[in-house]
Formats: structure tokens, sequence, C-alpha cells
């Protein structure tokens, strides 16, 4: 095998080199000249809906006009936002393609018509949306794939949950599965990839605003896909797409010029063990971080050896420093450093480790077995910075005599015990079985000792038991001596054997104590986002995070939302010198109290809840007074429950906050439309109230008696009419003073019912009900005033507009969890271009369930009082197609700790 001063060797290996930059060269050429053969590929990417896209293409699509570039929108979708509609003036539209699917006409990309007009630029909105099934291609990034082919360069949108590779990321961050997914190879023709960003605060605005969605589907949003956690997540995760892109680009640049790549973005790693030089490692790598405009980790690595509480405490602050200086801290867990170090610094992207060298032992330096030299050898793709200083030199060895890898007397007794044990066994075994090889007598004795206790213990059982075995069974006997070349042999071996075994019992029990601890962090975790996951308001998560944190440390433990002072009431006494702890947590949003360099005179352990900047409360953890400070692993765990109730709690705000701006927004349309409907509804029965009252004053003693009756009936029944309209308008009026409360209760549905259709027939003798109630039909719990209205509404317009003889069908039953109730006439019907107009206010015609004689608002307040309650109006077609069905549904809600 050549030397490594081998001339030849080292031309070859400089030939080989060459022959690599050479393919490399060429291959980003070949890719280069490739994309210039055809269209370019502008992206502009977003973490999430809502974020902007569609608008900031069409920005883009102004400047590119005036610029005098011929620009055609071939296809976006502005869902009905009103700027960004506006910035489609001016621009020139492609008519889409209208596909007839299942009965439904479907509006699609005219891919045909585009390669005709063939323009420079087009754009085509969501790149990862699904074509009709029949289309030439299944999805639309199959389209843009066949336009850039024909050289049109493309302007398009897309998500970054919508990428194929981040699929599976994407469904760990959100727990949604995407279905509609882009490969990676379309990205690969890239030419510009634009950033659209928000932060996650603005855009739950946004959709709070209801500029993503309808307030419905917010509200569902904000508890699944939007929360503050996952937009944080997906943000981050686009940034770093983006900054691969580029990155990408600068290889593939360099490359064809034939230089080196470089990549752009340089995560560090620091690994420190706290021994004396932790706190400065924090510092040298946040300099040298900065210095690279890189992200920084500290980590340490827990191999399942106890850590004495000097090493505990100097961790402790170290992470603590690399948390206020912007860094993230971890505990890793392995049976070996360098590989739970070069682990985490593959899954993170790492580029550069720094370390603190400190003591080598002889020995381990002898067989390149230091942790240097380790990951000099194993870590060829990092960059391995050491650092070291005279001082932390010193203590560091001054620590490691200290350490508690040394023997304890804990473990030189179970040590001895092990080998008294041993030998007592080995005698009985050899006298009375007859047994004349006990080495394993002595191994199963190193092995229980492995499993118990720590490998620096094991090996001093493995010595002792070589000396018993050799001083009691090896001839001859109760001496060292021994006289047969096959019993030295033996003895060596069965040493050899001894620290084998001993140290893989060790490592055994190291991960075994590693994966109990993990086990019980995530069931911690998974018990604690079951109860904030059907906790329904504060309270309810405040009480689960209680009892959760008391449940997983073993301690008093106290949760504040909110940045208010502990209230009065607390369940715990607490001192001047706890409040005054807990008042300072809040107000400056870090930790204090005991364990900590504030106020560390305090019985309690305060941390603030942060949540995406702001303030989300508090917790407070009292540990008994002679409790050993909290070891990393369980302040990992109080950290991530810290994290799971601070986005509860803002996300039960944010819940609160979104049903009080639905409600206020019902109450204001309500209101509106009862005050305006004033002038509509009242005009007419007044004037003919009037007529009929003016005519009986002047004419009443020259009138017949039939003529006077019928003048009073109509007095009556315009009377009664106008009282409808005020009682409409009195218990709206009266429900929405100072917004509209939702006072529920229990009603049964029979009775809702029964109320609704006993009221109408004192107005309508001659109308006709057919009910169909299902049996067993629970009680809702709804607002009954509010309610029983809108069914009246529904009724009366049925009713109204009813053939003569004809009843109304009124049916109610449970479905899917939700009450259903339909109400169905027999009249003329409603176009299905009208059906949802007639939910406006003032809507009316001449046909169907609307006539003349309504004002178009009795539908509209219902709509309004079912939203309020969850619940939804629409229109359908009558049973045979004849009449029409209102149908209206409401959620089964129970009030929290009650059963109808």
């Amino acid at each position: 095998m050549p030397s490594i001063t081998d001339p030849a060797h080292n031309s070859q290996m400089n030939a080989d080199r060459r022959d690599v930059v050479r393919q490399e060269q060429a291959d980003a050429l070949l890719g280069e000249l490739r994309r210039q053969g055809s269209g370019r590929l502008t992206i502009f990417l977003g973490a999430a809906p809502g974020v902007g896209k569609t608008y900031s293409m069409l920005s883009r699509a102004h400047e590119l006009k005036k610029q005098g570039i011929d620009v055609m929108v071939g296809l976006a979708e502005t869902h009905r936002r009103a700027e960004t509609e506006a910035l489609l003036n001016g621009l020139e539209v492609l008519p889409r393609k209208r596909v007839d699917y299942q009965g439904r006409r479907l509006e699609e990309l005219d891919i045909d018509a585009l390669l005709v007009r063939k323009p420079q630029v087009a754009l085509v909105d969501e790149l990862a949306h699904r074509n009709v099934p029949g289309s030439r291609h299944e999805r639309r990034w199959q389209d843009v794939i066949e336009l850039l082919d024909a050289g049109i360069d493309i302007y398009t949108t897309v998500n970054i949950q919508h990428l194929e590779s981040l699929n599976d990321i994407v469904h760990r961050i959100t727990g949604v599965r995407v279905s509609e997914t882009v490969p990676d190879l379309v990205f690969d023709r890239l030419r510009d990839i634009l950033l659209v960003d928000l932060p996650p605060r603005e855009l739950i605005e946004r959709l709070q605003q209801g500029k993503v969605y309808v307030p419905e589907q917010a509200a569902h949003a904000l508890q699944a896909f939007f929360s503050p956690s996952n937009l944080t997540a997906l943000r981050e995760l686009a940034m770093q797409t983006a900054a691969d892109r580029v990155d990408s680009d600068l290889r593939e640049a360099q490359a064809a010029r034939g230089l080196p790549g470089m990549p752009l973005r340089r995560r560090v790693l620091v690994a420190i063990d706290g021994r004396g030089q932790s706190e400065y490692l924090v510092r040298v790598a946040r300099r040298l971080a900065e210095r690279r405009d890189a992200p920084w980790t500290v980590v340490t690595v827990q191999t399942g050896s106890d850590v004495d509480e000097h090493r505990q405490l100097e961790l402790d602050r170290a992470f603590a420093l690399a948390r206020r200086l912007g860094g993230d801290a971890e505990v890793l867990h392995g049976g070996n450093v360098v590989d739970a170090i070069l682990d985490h610094a593959a899954r993170s992207g790492v580029s550069t480790i720094v370390l603190g060298r400190t003591r080598e032992r002889p020995f381990a330096r002898m067989f390149n077995r230091t942790l240097t030299q380790q990951l000099l050898q194993r870590g060829a793709h990092y960059e391995l910075t050491i650092f070291s200083t005279p001082e932390a030199r010193a203590k560091a060895r001054r620590s490691v005599r200290q350490s508690s890898h040394w023997l304890t007397r804990s473990d030189i007794g179970l040590a001895v015990l092990a080998t008294v044990l041993a030998t007592a066994c080995g005698e009985v075994a050899g006298r009375w079985l007859g047994l004349t090889d006990l080495s394993m007598v002595f191994i199963v004795a190193v092995v229980l000792v492995a499993s118990r206790t720590r490998m620096a213990a094991a090996v001093l059982a493995a010595a002792l038991c070589f000396l018993s075995y050799d001083f009691f069974f090896i001839p001859p006997h109760f001496t060292f001596y021994i006289s047969a070349r096959q019993g030295v042999a033996t003895v060596f071996l069965f040493l050899v054997a001894a620290l084998v075994a001993g140290r893989l019992a060790s490592r055994l029990r190291m991960q075994v104590l590693a994966l109990r601890a993990a086990n019980a962090h995530a069931t911690a975790l998974q018990a604690l986002g079951r109860q904030l996951a059907v906790a329904a308001d504060l309270g309810q998560v405040v009480s689960a995070g209680r009892q959760a944190l008391k449940q997983a440390t073993g301690v008093d433990a106290l949760v504040q939302a909110g940045n208010t002072p502990i209230a009065p009431e607390c369940p715990y006494s607490l001192s001047d010198r706890d409040r005054a702890a807990a008042d300072w947590t809040m107000k400056h949003q870090q930790s204090a109290g005991r364990f900590t360099d504030t106020l560390g005179n305090s019985d309690w352990w305060f941390m603030p809840l942060i949540e995406d900047g702001g303030l989300a409360g508090l917790i407070g953890l009292r540990f008994p007074e002679n409790a050993a400070r909290p070891g990393p692993e369980q302040r990992r765990l109080i950290d991530a429950m810290a994290d799971d109730i601070a986005q509860a709690i803002v996300r039960t705000r944010l819940v609160s906050d979104l049903e009080d701006a639905r409600v206020t927004s019902e109450t204001e349309r309500l209101r509106s439309a009862l005050l305006s409907s004033v002038s509509h509804d009242l005009r007419s029965p007044l004037a003919s109230i009037i007529g009929a009252a003016g005519s009986l004053d002047s004419y009443g003693d020259a009138m017949n008696r039939e003529d006077r009756h019928s003048l009073l009936e109509t007095v009556r029944m315009e009377g009664e009419r106008l009282d409808r309209y005020i009682q409409n308008l009195l218990d709206m009026t009266r429900l929405g003073h100072g917004g509209l409360t939702l006072n529920r209760d229990w009603i049964g549905v029979n009775e809702l019912i029964g109320s609704a259709v006993t009221r109408l027939q004192r107005y309508e003798p001659a109308a006709r009900f057919d009910l169909h109630l299902a049996e067993g039909l629970a009680p809702i719990w709804v607002h009954p005033a509010l309610i029983e209205q809108a069914l009246f509404n529904v009724v009366e317009n049925a009713a109204r507009f009813s053939p003569s003889g004809e009843p109304i069908v009124i049916d109610a039953r449970d479905v899917e969890g939700r009450l259903r109730i339909d109400v169905c006439d027999r009249g003329p019907g409603i176009p299905e271009d009208e059906r949802k107009r007639i939910f406006d206010m003032f809507f009316s015609v001449e046909r169907g369930d609307r006539g003349r004689q309504g004002t178009g608002l009795g539908l509209a307040i219902t709509q309004g009082m079912f939203g309020a309650h969850g619940g939804t109006v629409e229109a359908i077609p009558g049973y045979d197609g004849h009449g029409t069905i209102i149908r209206m549904t409401l959620p089964r809600i129970l009030p929290p700790g009650s059963t109808p």
C-alpha cells in the first residue's frame, strides 16, 4: 500500500480530484444551458395561507408591465379579497376554462389558450392545486412544466407545507397530512424564489378579521393548523428552504466557474460537560456564531451516570446564559458522548462543533480514544474548534478529582459484597455440587454489580472477583501463585470476560435509564396534552396545568394566567418574598425565586409562560427544603410543559376573542337590520290602522254593522301584525344591548317547536302543520327566546306562501352530532341563483318563499340568531322538487361540567 509521501500516490489523488471538479463543473454548465433553453420559473413561497403570496405576485406583474414586458394572468385565486382583486385591474386576464364534473361546473386554467397566446410571463396561482379529473394533467405543477418547456416564464405561488420532501416534517409539526404536494424536481427549474413572510401574530389577526377564512373556518383553523407554534415552525421551515435554494444556486454557480462550493448557513454547536469552563465556552460560541451570523446550540451529553450537584449547577448556569444570549440549549442522552454529538450534529445541520479541551487521559490518548481524537477521526464533515484556558484546565483537573465518576462508599461496599457472596456461592458449588469451573459464578456477580451501579464499580468488582477466584479456587489454593500455564490463561481470560461483561451491562443500564427518562417525559407531556385538549376555558386550562405539573414533579404547583398579580385567594399561602419573586417574573419575563440568582430566598421557583414574545402567565413550583436542584431532564420536562400550558392559554384567549368578535358582528348586523326595518315594517300596518280608524270616525254612523266589523277586524289584524314587528324589535334590542349575550339554558326540542307553532296559529288559524319529531331527542343548550324567535320567523314565512290546505312539514332529528330542523312548504320554490340571497336583508321577490308582503328581514334575523349559536341556516329544494326546505342546524353543546 503506498505511503502518504509516495509521489505516484499523490499524483493519482490530485488527478482524481481534478476529475471530480471537472465533472461537477460540466454538470453545472449543462444544468445552466438546460434552464436557458426553456422558460424560467419564479416561485412566491409562503409559510401558510393568507401571508400575501398572490398579492405580491400581482404587484410584481404590474412592475413588469411598466417595464414593457408582455404579462398575462393565466389564473389568480383572489378568494374574494378586495385588495387582491383590485390588482387585477390593468392586467390582461386569461378567461378560465369551464369543466363539467358530477353535475357541477368548475373553472380551471386554460392551458391551450395560454400556449396559443404565449406571453413572455404568465401568472399561474396555487402550484399545488389538483386539477379536475379528466384534465390533461392531474396536477397544476404539471401544467406549469409544460408551459416552461414551451418557453413561457412562469410566476406562481406555493406554501411550504406542499413541498413533497417536507411532507413528513409538516405532519409532525402540525398533525395534518397534506395531500396536495409539489415534487422537489419542480424547484430544480427555479430561477428565483421570493419568500413572502408575515409574523404569526399578524397572520392570526388577519384570520380573525376574516381576511383568510370565513368565521367558522377561522375558529377551526385557530385551534388546529393556525396555532402560533405551528406558524412559527412553518415560518422557520420556509426561511430554511429559501436559504437552502440560495445556497444551492451559489454552489452551482461556483461549480460552473470551477470554484469550490461554499455553504451560506452554518449552525454552531458547542458541547459542555460542567467541569469548569462551560460558561466560557458558551460566550466563545456566541461570539463565533455572531461573527458568522449563524444559529447556535449548547448541548451536554448525559450517559446515564449520576451528575453531582456542583456540575449540575454549572450546567444550569451555562444553559441559562445560552438562552439569555439567544442560543438554544439541549440535553442529549446516549451511552457514548461522541455518537450523541455527531448524531445531533447530523440531524440539526451543524457545520461547526466547539469543544473545550481539559484533561486527556494518557491511555486514552495512546489509543486515540479521547473525545477530540474521536471527533477528528469521525467528524470529517465538520469544522472542529477547540478552546482552552490555563485556569480552566487547572480547574478541570480539580473537578475531575471530585467527579462522580470516582467510586463512592456505596459502590465499594456493593463490589465487596458481591465478591464475598460469589466466593461463598463458589465454595458451596465446588464442595457440595462438584463444580470445577467456577468462573461463571464470579462473572455473574460482576454483571449484577454493573447492572446496579456505574462502570467504575463494575471494574472494581471484576478486579476483586479476579483476585478472589485466583486466591481461593486456582491451585495452589490460598495463594496468588498459579502453577499451571493453562491456569494463567484461564484466570486472565476470566478477567477480560468480566470486564467486557461489566462494560456491556453498564452500557445497557445507561440506555435503560435514558429510555426510562424519555418515556416518563413523553408520558407526562401526553397526559398534559390530553387534559389541555378538552379544556374549554381559561379556568380549566389553569387547573389542568396545575394538576399535570404537580403529578409530574411531585411538588406543589401553581399556574397563573395573565399578567396580573397572584390573587389573594390562591390555594397556597405565599409570603411577601414569594409574591415579590412572582411579580418580578411577570414584570421581567425571567425566572425568579429558588434555584435562581434573583430573590433566591423564596420558597417558590417561578417561571414565566412566554408565547409569541408576550407574557401568557407564570408557573410556580415549591420544592421541599432539603430537595436538590432539579436535574436537566426534569428542567427540560418542566420547560416543555410550560410551553404547552402557554399555548393552551393563548388558544383559549384567541377562541374567546373570536367568539366575542363574531357575536359583536352579528349583534351589529341584526341591530342595523332591525332599526332599518322600522321604516319598512311599521309604516304599512300603521297606515292601515290610521285609515280604518279615520273611516270609522268620519263615517261610522252611516256604515252598517258588517262594514264597521270589517274595519275593526282590519285594525285588529294590522295591530297584531304591528305587535309582532315591535316584539321582534324589542327582543333583539334587549338582547343586543351592550353586546349580544347568549343566556343559554336547557329546552326540549318538542317544546321549542310547539311554542313557535302555537304562537303562529294565534295569527294564522288556518295554518296546518305536519310534525315529524324523532324519538328520544335530547334537550339542547341554547338561548330559548332567540331560537324560538328564529324558528317562528321561518314557520311564519312558510305559512304565508304555502297553498291553502297544504300542511307545513316540520322534521327534527339528530344528524352526525347536530340537531337538524327542516321546515318545508309546498309553494312554488326558489330558483337556485336566489337561494343564498334570500338571507340578505330586505331581499324580496314575488315568487317562492318571499313575496311582496315580506320585508326580507325574517330570514336574515334567523341566520344571525343561529349563527350566534354556531349553527347554520340554508335553503334547499323541497321534497319531490316542490316547495322549499329551510334547513337549520345547531351543534350539540354541553355546558362545562353539565349533562342534559
